[in-house]
C-alpha cells in the first residue's frame, strides 16, 4: 500500500449529507477533513440541465442497481439508479423539495430521541434552505440549499392543480408542516439550473485548506484498531482504492459513513459490523453484532397511470429551440424537473393501515410527460403521467452482501407489497382509484385524448383493470430507501442518538439509512439535514443549533 492518508475527520460519500457534513465540518479552520468520493466530478451537462436526469440514468454516475425478483410485481427486477458522483443523488434526482409532515419528525423522535423532533430540527431546515418565496416561517431563506420556483412549468401542470380543485382536494401553498394539500413543486435549483448539493455545499467550501475532496475512491472497508479486554474496537480509518490503488486513510477523531442506504449497510457488513451468520457466509471476520445492519429497508412505491395528450408535453423538449432557450437563458422546457407537482390524500384505506387522523396515506405525482418504462426509455410520445406513491410501506426489505467483493453490488429486497395482511396493496389500489378521478376531471380530461400511453390499451380495460396493471407490471421506486442502518434508544438500533454505531468507537453513520421511518415526503431534504445535524454533534464548539434538540447530549465514548 501507499503512504496514508491523514485527516482529524473522514466522511465517506459526498452526496446530500456527506457533502453538507463536510462543508460545515470544515467551516472549523483547526480541524481537516477528507471527503472521500467513489465516483468521478460532476462535470457533465446532463448532470445540470434538470429535464435531462433520466439521461443519466444506467450512465457513469449512478450506481445502476437492481433489486431482486419482487414476487409481488410479477417478478421483475426494479432498477434502482443511485448518485456515484459529487452531491450522490442530489446530481441525479428530479430536484423535489419535499420535506414532509411535522408529525414524521416527531415519530422519529419517540424513536431515537428528542433531537430529532420536528421543533428541534427546524432549525436545521432553516440552515439548509435558501427558500424563494417562502410560504412559511419555518422555511429558511439564506441557507446554503436553493430551493426555487420553476421557471417554465408546462400549463398541463395548472390544469392538474385545477382538477384537484374540481375533486374536492385543497391547493395550498408548499411544504407546510402539517395540512398539505396539492402544489405545484419546489426545486432544488439556481436560475434554471440544478443546485445540487456538490453545488450548494461543496464548491463554496473547496476554497478552504482544510478540506480535501478525492473521488475516484471507493472504501472497501473500515479499519478498527485491536480491542482491549472489555473495550469496544475503535475506528482508525479505511482502506480504499483509489482509482485502482489499494491505500490506506488514518482518521485522528472520527469516520463518518454517508453513502446512502444501500452503500452505508454494505460498508458496515464488509468491516463486520452486522449479523454474525451473514458475516459468516461471507468469510467475514466479526467486529461488532448488529442485527440490524440492512434490516428494516423501506422505499416509497409508485404506480402511474400515463393518459396520451393533445399537446405541448415535455416530449417536446429535445428540439434544437428548447436547448437554445436553455442555453440562451435557462428557460424553457428543459429547466422542468419533469415532477412538476403533486398532493396529499388520505385514502379509504388509511384506518386499516392505522393512519392517524389528519395525515395522508396517499401522495399523487403529476409529470406533464409520459414517464414509463422506469425513466429507461425514451418518451413514447404526447402524454401526461399521474401516479400514486404509497408513503409509509408496511413492508420491509433488507440489503445483503452478494460477495464480500466491495466492487460488487449488494442484493437489494424491498420486498415490495409482501406485508401479511395486504395493506400495502389495497392502499395503492386506492391511490390509483384517486387518479382515476384526478384524470377524469374537466380541467385534465380537456388535455388527453381517451387513449393511454400506460398502461398500453388501457381504454379498453375497465379502471380497476388498468389500475391492477398498472399496479402489479408497471410501479416502481420513487428513489427514496431509507432505514438500513435505523437510528434509535433501543439497543437493536444500529446507531444511536448521536449517530455513533453501537458496538464500536469513533464511527457514525450520517445518512439517509439512519431514518428509522420514510417520511411522508421525499427524502432529499432530510437526508441534507442530517448531514447538518452531524456536523453539530461531532463539532464540540458548535452549539448554537444543537442546544435546541432538547438536552443535554449522550456521554461520549
Amino acid at each position: 500500500m501507499s503512504r496514508p492518508i491523514v485527516a482529524d475527520y473522514v466522511v465517506v460519500g459526498a452526496g446530500s449529507a456527506g457533502a453538507a457534513l463536510a462543508s460545515r465540518l470544515s467551516e472549523d479552520p483547526a480541524v481537516s477533513v477528507l471527503l472521500l468520493e467513489a465516483g468521478g466530478p460532476d462535470r457533465a451537462l446532463e448532470l445540470h440541465v434538470p429535464a435531462a436526469f433520466s439521461r443519466l440514468f444506467r450512465g457513469p454516475y449512478d450506481w445502476g442497481y437492481d433489486t431482486v425478483p419482487q414476487a409481488e410485481l410479477e417478478g421483475r427486477t426494479i432498477y434502482w439508479p443511485r448518485g456515484r458522483t459529487l452531491g450522490g443523488s442530489s446530481s441525479l434526482n428530479a430536484m423535489m423539495w419535499i420535506r414532509g409532515f411535522a408529525a414524521d419528525y416527531d415519530e422519529w423522535a419517540e424513536t431515537a430521541g428528542p433531537r430529532w423532533s420536528w421543533d428541534a430540527l427546524v432549525p436545521y431546515f432553516r440552515r439548509a434552505e435558501r427558500t424563494q418565496h417562502p410560504s412559511h416561517g419555518t422555511q429558511g431563506t439564506d441557507g446554503a440549499q436553493d430551493v426555487q420556483d420553476q421557471r417554465d412549468p408546462r400549463p398541463h401542470t395548472a390544469a392538474f392543480l385545477a382538477a384537484a380543485r374540481e375533486v374536492g382536494h385543497d391547493v395550498t401553498a408548499p411544504n407546510l408542516p402539517s395540512g398539505q394539500g396539492f402544489s405545484q413543486t419546489k426545486v432544488t435549483q439556481r436560475r434554471g439550473a440544478r443546485a445540487s448539493t456538490a453545488d450548494a455545499y461543496l464548491r463554496p467550501a473547496r476554497r478552504r485548506r482544510n478540506l480535501r475532496v478525492v473521488t475516484g475512491a471507493l472504501v472497501r472497508r473500515v479499519t478498527f484498531a485491536p480491542a482491549r479486554v472489555g473495550e469496544a474496537p475503535r475506528a482508525t480509518g479505511v482502506d480504499v482504492d483509489l482509482r485502482g490503488v489499494r491505500s490506506r486513510v488514518l482518521a485522528r477523531r472520527e469516520v463518518v459513513l454517508c453513502g446512502g442506504a444501500v452503500n452505508t449497510p454494505q460498508l458496515l457488513l464488509l468491516s463486520g459490523i452486522g449479523p454474525a451468520d451473514h458475516l459468516s457466509e461471507h468469510g467475514i471476520r466479526l467486529t461488532a453484532e448488529s442485527p440490524d445492519v440492512g434490516a428494516n429497508l423501506q422505499d416509497h412505491l409508485v404506480a402511474g397511470l400515463a393518459p396520451a395528450a393533445l399537446g405541448g408535453t415535455l416530449y417536446g423538449a429535445q428540439t434544437s429551440a428548447q436547448l437554445g432557450r436553455y442555453l440562451s437563458g435557462r428557460r424553457g422546457m428543459l429547466t422542468s424537473n419533469v415532477a412538476e407537482a403533486y398532493g396529499f390524500v388520505r385514502t379509504d384505506a388509511a384506518a386499516r393501515a392505522g393512519v392517524p387522523d389528519g395525515l395522508p396515506d396517499i401522495e399523487i405525482i403529476f409529470a406533464p410527460a409520459p414517464y414509463v418504462g422506469e425513466g429507461l426509455v425514451p418518451l413514447p410520445g404526447e402524454g401526461i403521467t399521474v401516479g400514486a406513491i404509497l408513503l409509509r410501506p408496511r413492508s420491509r426489505g433488507t440489503i445483503r452482501l452478494a460477495s464480500r467483493d466491495p466492487h460488487r453490488h449488494p442484493l437489494i429486497d424491498p420486498a415490495y407489497l409482501t406485508d401479511p395482511d395486504g395493506i400495502d396493496a389495497a392502499t395503492l389500489r386506492a391511490g390509483l382509484a384517486e387518479c382515476e378521478r384526478l384524470i377524469a376531471a374537466p380541467a385534465l380530461q380537456a388535455l388527453t385524448t381517451g387513449r393511454w400511453v400506460q398502461p398500453a390499451g388501457g381504454e379498453s380495460l375497465s379502471p380497476a383493470e388498468r389500475d391492477e396493471v398498472s399496479l402489479r407490471r408497471y410501479s416502481h421506486t420513487l428513489y427514496h430507501p431509507v432505514g438500513t442502518a435505523r437510528m434509535g434508544l433501543d439497543d437493536a438500533a444500529v446507531v444511536d442518538a448521536e449517530l455513533r454505531v453501537r458496538g464500536v468507537r469513533g464511527l457514525r453513520v450520517a445518512d439517509a439509512s439512519v431514518m428509522p421511518t420514510v417520511i411522508r415526503g421525499h427524502t432529499n431534504a432530510p437526508a441534507i439535514v442530517i448531514g447538518e445535524v452531524a456536523a453539530d454533534l461531532l463539532r464540540p464548539s458548535s452549539r448554537s443549533l444543537r442546544s435546541l434538540a432538547q438536552g443535554p447530549a449522550e456521554p461520549g465514548r
